[in-house]
């Protein structure tokens, strides 16, 4: 399967515009109609996944409503002129950060990832940038995600294990281990430490 395979691309969008319509529409046939088409979505997924068709329409089909996307909050944060890292379980790296909660806000969740995964209090500084991960990877996520990079001041705390990472360290541009698939890109990395090295930066957005 290529990196960017037509075939998923076209599978996500039809499972988009099946839901819109679902959510939308009031006409028993209609609905008949787009629920097919939904499952035809899930069924191209299985086949090109290797997933079984009910574990792919868990993760797939598994919202009501208009679909909009993602939000993912990222932390950026230096010391040493070096950027920190999580380990996760899987054993790949990634920026501190995760989903982003309701009530919470951009700030805040960045945070709260920030405390939860590295054990570490910080303030919050800069908005890096918005990406739009369906430019920024070959590899498709099975939906939309917007992810906010925010740079971030140390203020205290150390790493401690915890439930979704089991270390922490920083690393120069030239040094980075592996990174998490869909987590945490090059590009963020790359700007990350173009805007620590800013005198004045500004927010980068697609």
């Amino acid at each position: 399967m290529s990196d960017r395979d037509k075939l998923i691309d076209w599978a996500i969008e039809l499972q988009q515009i099946s839901q819109s319509a679902l959510y939308f529409c009031k006409n028993e046939y209609d609905i008949e109609r787009f629920e097919r088409v939904r499952q035809i979505s899930a069924e191209i997924m299985a086949l090109k996944s290797g997933l079984d068709i009910n574990v792919v329409k868990g993760l797939f089909c598994n919202e009501v409503g208009y679909q909009t996307p993602k939000i993912d909050t990222r932390a950026a944060l230096f010391r040493d002129n070096k950027i920190l890292l999580v380990q996760e379980n899987t054993g790949f790296w990634a920026l501190p950060g995760g989903w982003a909660d309701i009530g919470n806000s951009l700030k805040e969740n960045a945070l709260r990832e920030l405390w939860e995964e590295a054990g570490i209090k910080g303030e919050a500084k800069t908005l890096v940038a918005c990406i739009d991960k369906s430019y920024s990877t070959l590899k498709r996520h099975p939906f939309g995600v917007y992810s906010f990079l925010i740079l971030c001041e140390y203020i205290e705390g150390e790493f401690k294990p915890n439930i979704e990472t089991i270390a922490s360290d920083y690393f120069s541009r030239d040094n980075l281990p592996e990174l998490a698939p869909f987590k945490t890109t090059i590009e963020q990395i790359d700007l990350s430490f173009e805007a620590h090295f800013s005198q004045n930066w500004k927010t980068r957005f697609d």
